[in-house]
């Protein structure tokens, strides 16, 4: 028979076990779930829900394709999946069902910032879901723990001629990342599909990551004295992007980069540099080779390049309007812009029905940190004024701002005034939407893009005499 003694402390043996087992439960409880883990558990469920959308609606048609789309370059034309956002016509752009107002409201944001932080825009992007706090920190330090370039790619920046446009050291830099693709070793080594997206994973999370050091090296070596800071890997991405480009000790600036690559990280699949990253992306190229493609893309006057084109529009206005026109001044200006057969930079969108609502969001910023500047001013009449004027000249079935039409304005004010580095921004910025596709493209083992194309001697003979 055990004693009471005995009895007792085997009792209080328990109990001090118990209280140990739950205070280390209590503790893994709280340890905030990485990224690559809660990927790992939503991957298998998405499979699921892929095969049953194919087994129910797979034979559903989702439209006609007319002759002219396809020369009208498949505007329009449903053709590709696309899973980080879509833009609806007259709502703007969701990203994974939320606006850019609800995405300010509920990402987490830097301890004293107002904007959401572009680490909780990629979590939100890949899995669909809000990060914590915890999970958006984590994520900075894994960018800035992967943030540092190989000694051969950060001599192939300084190598490159300073008359070489910031793009194309942009992509240059990128396509040599290839050289360290964990993703092209493990093809090599014969990895099986269903573990594609591991790799794949790990390459993206390296991309991101050290983007803002190739910007800042092309940034300094072009526009300033070559010599980069250090990575701060207390920090979050924005910031030190902004420390790299030498304007981390404007807050503003950082809160601006922080809404900046938010806003312009993804829209939609079908805008060139989004398409090109997916195209390459299906042929098993690496994430870096597909992105640097996606960069190519980005950098043409009709896509990443047109903030640059609104800007400079809008200097040439200035300069022939004077500081403070009236709005007789600016109705002139711009019946002479679409009078000598230009078009109004910054105005329509080839799917938008309404003002694009990133141009809302920076204009909101504008208002808040920089309501008297006299080119926002003046970018602020030329809103109120062109819309009516493009409707009356017949010239956009959208005549209202898209998001270019604020973004050059903005760098201007905090001194970023190098336009040729504009579309370099917008290249950091789109990476996001881009690496979530390619992840989840390789997870659901997406097939090689081959789409029908046909002559236009085939086309004739498909309808002549019918």
């Amino acid at each position: 028979m055990v004693s009471p003694l005995v009895a007792a402390a085997r009792l209080q043996t328990r109990a001090n076990a118990f209280r140990l087992a739950s205070r280390s439960s209590r503790f893994y409880s709280t340890k905030p779930q990485s990224l690559k883990e809660r990927l790992a558990e939503l991957i298998p469920k998405e499979k699921e829900n892929v095969k049953a959308i194919r087994t129910e609606y797979g034979a559903k048609a989702l439209g006609q394709v007319t002759v002219d789309q396809l020369y009208g370059g498949m505007r329009g034309l449903p053709a590709l999946i696309w899973d980080g956002s879509v833009l609806d016509a007259n709502e703007g752009i969701r990203f994974r069902g939320k606006t850019i107002p609800e995405c300010q409201d509920l990402l987490p944001k830097a301890d004293g910032g107002a904007e959401p932080l572009p680490e909780a825009l990629f979590w939100l992007l890949v899995t669909g879901e809000v990060p914590t706090a915890e999970q958006t920190k984590a994520i900075s330090a894994e960018w800035a723990a992967r943030a540092e370039l190989p000694k051969f790619v950060e001599e192939l920046i300084d190598r490159c001629p300073p008359t070489l446009h910031p793009m194309s050291q942009f992509s240059v830099a990128v396509t040599a990342l290839n050289h360290d693709s964990a993703f092209a070793k493990a093809y090599q080594n014969g990895i099986p599909k269903a573990e594609y997206w591991g790799p794949i994973y790990e390459d993206c999370m390296d991309l991101i990551a050290k983007l803002p050091a190739i910007a800042g090296r092309i940034y300094r070596n072009v526009y300033g004295d070559g010599k980069l800071p250090a990575i701060d890997a207390t920090k979050d991405y924005a910031w030190n992007l902004s420390h790299l480009l030498g304007f981390s000790d404007k807050e503003a600036f950082v809160e601006l980069m922080r809404l900046y690559i938010v806003i312009h990280s993804d829209h939609e699949g079908g805008n060139v540099s989004a398409h090109t990253g997916k195209l390459v992306g299906s042929a098993l190229s690496d994430p870096f080779l597909s992105y640097a493609a996606a960069l190519d893309g980005l950098a043409g006057p009709l896509h990443g390049l047109a903030n640059q084109e609104v800007l400079l529009w809008v200097m040439k206005m200035r300069s022939k309007v004077g500081e403070n026109p009236s709005d007789q001044d600016i109705k002139d200006y711009i019946w002479s812009t679409l009078k000598s057969g230009q078009v109004v930079p910054g105005y329509g969108h080839a799917v938008l029905r309404k003002t694009d609502p990133r141009y809302m969001a920076q204009r909101a910023f504008a208002l808040k940190h920089l309501p008297e500047d006299p080119l926002f001013k003046l970018v602020g009449q030329i809103y109120n004024i062109a819309p009516g004027i493009l409707l009356e000249a017949g010239k956009a079935k959208n005549p209202w701002p898209n998001v270019d039409a604020h973004s050059g304005i903005l760098l201007t004010y905090y001194g970023l005034d190098q336009m040729q580095f504009y579309t370099v921004l917008f290249g950091v910025s789109r990476a996001f939407g881009v690496a979530a596709q390619l992840i989840w493209d390789r997870a659901l083992g997406a097939p090689l893009e081959r789409p029908k194309s046909y002559s236009s001697e085939a086309i004739k003979k498909m309808f002549v005499g019918k």
